[in-house]
This record gives structure tokens, C-alpha cells and sequence, in this order.
């Protein structure tokens, strides 16, 4: 079954291995540090972002290192971009119709 990006961040866990390696690129010891879980249970979502192409591995030696794949999030960003347009079309008719309201009292 291919997954698609959306899916991969559809679970919260990991939203949150996203924000850890965001800042730095890490091993899945290191990340599994950060969770109440097994680390076969973050192997797993560690691998599901992999096939997603969220995260890029780096092998160092024996280790193998985790880091954002920034041009994935930029698709991500770019279908959320539409929504946020409407959201803030919105928010700016709100701000005008709450403006009108405070002067004509």
C-alpha cells in the first residue's frame, strides 16, 4: 500500500518525530527518548515517514541519522496555502465588520 503525506501526518507521534528532527537530525534511539512508546513502535513511524518521503536517512558509521526533507513539507505547505487565503479572507471581513460596529457607537 503506498502512503501519501497527508496520511503520515495524520498521527500525532508523528507530528511530534517531524518537530523533534526539524532541529536537528537524530538517531531512532535518540528520538524513541522523547516518547512513552517502544522504540519498535517509533521504528515503525520512523519508517511510514520514510515512505512518505518526510525524512531522509544518513548512515554515519553504524549509525543511522533522521532529518527533515524540507521539500515534502513545502508540499504540504502549499495545499494548506488555499485554506489559509480563505481563513484570513475571513478574518479580514471579520476585522472590517467589528471596526464598522466600534464607530457607529
Amino acid at each position: 500500500m503506498r502512503r501519501d503525506i497527508f496520511q503520515a501526518i495524520a498521527d500525532p507521534t508523528r507530528r511530534a518525530i517531524i518537530a523533534l528532527i526539524a532541529l536537528q537530525a537524530m538517531t531512532p534511539n535518540a528520538i524513541a527518548e522523547n516518547f512513552n512508546s517502544t522504540r519498535q513502535a517509533v521504528s515503525k513511524h520512523l519508517r511510514i515517514l520514510a515512505e512518505c518521503e518526510l525524512v531522509k536517512q544518513e548512515y554515519q558509521g553504524r549509525e543511522i541519522y533522521y532529518s527533515l526533507e524540507i521539500d515534502k513539507m513545502k508540499e504540504i505547505d502549499k495545499w494548506l496555502e488555499q485554506y489559509r487565503k480563505i481563513w484570513e479572507n475571513r478574518f479580514n471581513q471579520l476585522d472590517k465588520v467589528l471596526s464598522k460596529l466600534k464607530t457607529n457607537k
